[in-house]
């Protein structure tokens, strides 16, 4: 991981001189650790040691073991006797019933968007969904899960259902794993289905966006559910 922004950065000489507000650095440091895990960065049982992150992120100890303690709260991150914290494993029925509560949630967020949507976000979520199109095609994989979590991010403010946007997010970080592994086909096909579940939400089909979204989330796990029932 790299160092966290330096708060003395090309921004004007007053907010140089402006130290990052320890709420601030704590959650920087967590967000760059939850990325890490979600990202495969860090697999599962892999010890998180406080002195180790504290230095990689150029921070003192206190901000990582608060943001440990964060991450075991949402279940990415265990405290083991005499072990010290380490990442969660994903054990394949949990990892299933995750995937179907994420599917199911992802279903009534896009019926929301197709009821909701306002020109303004549909504008928006088309040029993400056309430069992920693009990337994919072309087999950039560079920035493509930025675009996702900005298409999805898009779509749950669509769907205009903060609480459940708030719970998508977490599930999303905690299954994120199960999709890091696609190859340029699935990339492909991934995007394809976000252009449908678009267009879906754009007609204002609720049922058929649903539909689409459930969908896409088990298909794209399914590879990880398949390998890991067998």
């Amino acid at each position: 991981m790299s160092t966290l922004p330096d708060p003395s950065g090309p921004a004007g000489q007053s907010e140089r001189s402006a130290p990052i507000r320890h709420q601030q650095l704590s959650e920087l440091v967590l967000a760059r650790i939850r990325e890490s895990i979600t990202a495969g960065v860090y697999a599962p049982g892999d010890r998180l040691v406080e002195g180790r992150i504290a230095e990689e992120l150029d921070v003192s100890r206190v901000p990582v073991r608060e943001a440990l303690r964060a991450l075991a709260a949402e279940g990415l991150v265990e405290v083991r006797p005499r072990h010290g914290a380490v990442v969660a494993s994903l054990d394949p029925s949990s990892a299933r019933e995750m995937v179907q509560i994420r599917a199911t949630l992802e279903g009534l967020n896009a019926r929301l968007a197709a009821e909701h949507c306002t020109p303004e976000l549909s504008a928006r979520i088309e040029r993400v969904l056309e430069e992920g199109k693009k990337r994919a095609s072309n087999g950039q994989t560079t920035g493509l899960l930025d675009l996702n979590a900005q298409f999805h991010d898009l779509l749950y403010a669509a769907g205009a259902n903060m609480i459940l946007a708030d719970l998508m997010r977490s599930l999303r970080d905690r299954t994120r794993r199960l999709f890091i592994n696609s190859n340029d086909e699935e990339i492909r096909t991934t995007w394809d289905e976000h252009a449908a579940i678009l267009r879906a939400v754009q007609a204002g089909d609720a049922a058929l966006a649903a539909l689409l979204a459930e969908r896409h989330v088990m298909r794209a796990a399914q590879h990880y559910l398949n390998k890991s029932a067998e």
